[in-house]
This record gives C-alpha cells, structure tokens and sequence, in this order.
C-alpha cells in the first residue's frame, strides 16, 4: 500500500512538475495580445485589395464597351441590329461586363444608385469635358453629381468619351478613413468611388 501511495505520490508531484513548466498560458497570452493587431492588417489588406481589384474590373468593362461602341458592334439610333434602344439597355450590356465581382439588379439597371455612366460625343478631342469627377460641396469627397452625367453617344466617326463611376462600398469602419472618398447622403464617408475613363473616334462602319 506504502508503495501504492508512493506512486501517486510520484505522479502527482510529476504532474504539478509538467504543469509548472507549461508555457502555454504565456502563449495564449501573446497570441491574445498580438492576434487583434494582426487581424486588423489581414482585414485592411483584403479591404484594400479588394477594392483595388474592383475598381481594375470596372476599368476592364469600361474599356471593353468603348470598344465595342468604337467598333460598331454597339450602336446608337443607326437601324442596325446592333443598336441599344435607351440608356438602360445600354447600362445592361455595361453590367453584363461586371459580373465578375459586381451585380446590377433591374432596379439598379433602370434607377442608378451604384453605377453611374456618362457617355457623350463631342466635335472634337479639344471639346471633350475635363477629366474630373462631378461632384456637389467638397471636389475631393463630396457626393457624386448624377445631374452632371449624360448619356448622348455619337455614331460613326464620332468623337466618343466613355466615363463610368461605381460607389463600391467600404466594409470595415476603422479603414472609412483611409479608403472612402466618397460621402453619403448623412455627411459620412462610407464608400470609395471607382473611375474609368476612355477616349474614342469610332470607326466609319
């Protein structure tokens, strides 16, 4: 029985031993100290690349419908199969290049509320507009002017300029700050405003 005791004995001591040398509560520690500043870099650098990446694929659709309109394989009011009846029809096929990371419900193809557009002719490359976001109140962060848009495409050899602006949307608060350039309706910055631009002579199709 002696021997019995002394073994648990043994063992308990054996075990307090263990538990004294555990480290893994100072682990936890650190991990508990370090984790939240690591996450938030992993969270911003997501944040920002993903918006980086968004802003490329809407660069990407503004391009490639220029293109088309250049090519005459979009038209406008020429008879031809290849016309868009209105500007929605037109704000459809521009969504159709979106899908890749952005989607346009009906309502946003017929009311725009995060894609805004803005294509018009102009007689020359010196009479096009000037290459600044329209905006109302402060020019760096104030909200988007939808009055100052246009849609009135020319046709052959016209003199096209192409701009579509998307409101992508900040997700983390803390990087509100840093990213979003763009106010909403309360004063606050809460997305970031993509830009595309692209400069035209359609072809004499």
């Amino acid at each position: 029985m002696l021997r019995k005791s002394g073994g648990f004995g043994e063992r308990a001591r054996g075990r307090l031993r263990a538990l004294l040398r555990e480290r893994s509560g100072g682990s936890a520690l650190q991990f508990a100290i370090l984790a939240p500043m690591f996450f938030v870099v992993v969270f911003a650098t997501m944040e920002t690349v993903a918006s980086f990446a968004a802003e490329q694929v809407l660069v990407n659709a503004n391009d490639t419908i220029a293109r088309k309109i250049r090519m005459g394989e979009i038209t406008f009011n020429t008879g031809q199969p290849t016309d868009v009846k209105d500007e929605a029809a037109f704000r459809a096929k521009f969504c159709e290049e979106l899908n890749i990371m952005m989607t346009c419900s009906l309502q946003e193809i017929d009311i725009p509320s995060r894609l805004f557009l803005d294509v018009r002719s102009a007689p020359s490359f010196a009479d096009l507009p000037a290459n600044t976001v329209p905006r109302t109140g402060d020019p760096k962060t104030g909200p988007l002017d939808p009055t100052k848009l246009k849609f009135s495409p020319g046709g052959k050899s016209a003199i096209n300029i192409v701009r579509a602006y998307y409101r992508w949307p900040v997700i983390l608060d803390f990087m509100r700050p840093y990213l979003a350039n763009l106010q909403a309706p309360d004063g606050s910055l809460s997305d970031y405003l993509l830009v595309a631009t692209a400069v035209i002579q359609n072809e004499a199709y």
